[in-house]
């Protein structure tokens, strides 16, 4: 099993905040830490969520950044100050801003209904359901429960009453992921598929599970360092043809992840988001903080090429295929209750990508029964909207790690422009 990356997972992230504000914190803890209105300074500061150090050797990591302090992309745009970015008071985007900043207002109110969309995440959040209603509640979106059959949790057997020891790292992760499918596609169901640990190998049954309960759309929001393993994985775990597999492609700039590598998912990069007064409304760049801090992208060392990815820098597969928001500067709105205060918190990290991509493949429609829908956006590249600007490292090929016009490493083909660009 690969290694993974604790000594920079453990790292708080500072954007030109006091010094003294982040040791009270780390001195606090993360679990107390959870104000954004811990700092009076206007820079955003976030650390990685728990479930991103993986509690033991061969586990995976979980994708997500939650935001500690300052003022978001979303408060400035608003003129919120910072003291009001508390658990009290959301601090980051919203459905309706997602939804118009990927042209996706009018697919998101009419499509989606009849899809299941499989989220797969390590250990139990107790409270999924009960903070999932909070959110919808709260944006107005249309109830989604285990009564009404909207909601289902189930281990990776597909038990619903044998589930996973509960952890608290995971459960911000796994709300990050409910909510951000709501936020895209609040007709679709739910299906959270909990793993008994981090493992490729439990986590792999869980997207299995995912699929034999009939979920079209899976959205994984982990990985770690790639291995020899990495094609064996591949053929037990993610070669499900006719299902929309997403794989979140890394929190730590330019590099290779797995699952991200896989040549049967749609990996998914990050990028940071803002309005603007161009016709679109909005701008995006490459996410990169620091060079160790950022979007993953890269050259696979061990994956085939697939025969739809046709850039020739890279001979074997190359991440990633599309991408969306994930900078915690410009990061979204998130309810969460379980092992901090209840409340609303401000998240970023390609673990938003991946489930906002997951529920734009939902709002397309059933994927081709053959068909791996990773090469969607490949067919349709006019239909989403080409990041040109930013970079998430250095590289000896820039592509690789550096945004251009047309296909780059760190941000695919682009972010969504509607959903044409995810239909066979």
């Amino acid at each position: 099993m690969r290694t993974n990356f604790p000594h920079i997972r453990l790292r708080w992230h500072r954007v030109g905040s006091a010094t003294a504000v982040t040791a009270a914190l780390v001195l606090a803890g993360f679990g107390t830490a959870v104000h954004a209105d811990a700092t009076t300074s206007s820079k955003v500061t976030w650390a990685a969520t728990p479930c991103a150090t993986p509690k033991k050797t061969g586990e995976l990591a979980c994708n997500s950044l939650r935001v500690t302090g300052g003022t978001t992309a979303f408060q400035k745009a608003r003129g919120i100050t910072p003291k009001a970015a508390d658990a009290a008071t959301p601090s980051g985007y919203g459905p309706s801003d997602l939804q118009s900043a990927y042209g996706l207002t009018s697919a998101s109110a009419s499509n989606g209904s009849g899809e299941t969309i499989a989220i797969v995440d390590a250990y139990n959040d107790p409270n999924a359901e009960a903070d999932l209603a909070k959110y919808r509640s709260y944006y107005g979106l249309p109830a989604c429960t285990s009564a009404s059959g909207c909601f289902k949790k189930v281990s990776q057997t597909g038990s619903t009453t044998s589930l996973p020891s509960s952890d608290a790292g995971w459960s911000e992760e796994i709300s990050l992921d409910l909510d951000m499918v709501s936020a895209i596609a609040p007709n679709a169901k739910i299906l959270l598929v909990e793993a008994k640990s981090a493992t490729m190998a439990n986590l792999g049954k869980a997207v299995n599970e995912a699929v034999t309960l009939g979920a079209k759309f899976v959205s994984n929001s982990y990985g770690g360092s790639e291995s020899s393993s990495d094609t064996s994985y591949d053929s037990s775990y993610f070669n499900h043809p006719g299902v929309a597999i997403t794989v979140s492609a890394g929190d730590e700039g330019y590099g290779a992840e797995y699952p991200a590598a896989s040549k049967y998912v749609t990996s998914v990069g990050g990028t940071a988001l803002s309005t603007s007064s161009n016709s679109r409304g909005w701008t995006e760049t490459v996410w990169k903080t620091s060079s160790t801090e950022g979007t993953g992208s890269g050259c696979s060392s061990y994956d085939a090429k697939p025969s739809w990815q046709t850039d020739t820098g890279c001979t074997k597969r190359m991440i990633a295929d599309v991408s969306a928001v994930a900078d915690p500067a410009t990061g979204v709105s998130v309810y969460d209750s379980y092992g901090v205060t209840a409340g609303w918190y401000t998240f970023g990290g390609t673990s938003a990508s991946s489930p906002i991509i997951a529920a734009v493949y939902a709002l397309a429609g059933t994927p081709g029964s053959s068909d791996y829908p990773a090469q969607y956006p490949y067919k349709h590249t006019s239909s989403l909207n080409d990041v040109t600007s930013g970079n998430n490292g250095s590289c000896s090929t820039s592509y690789f790690c550096t945004a251009t016009s047309g296909y780059d490493g760190p941000t695919g083909w682009g972010t969504p422009e509607g959903v044409s660009a995810f239909t066979g």
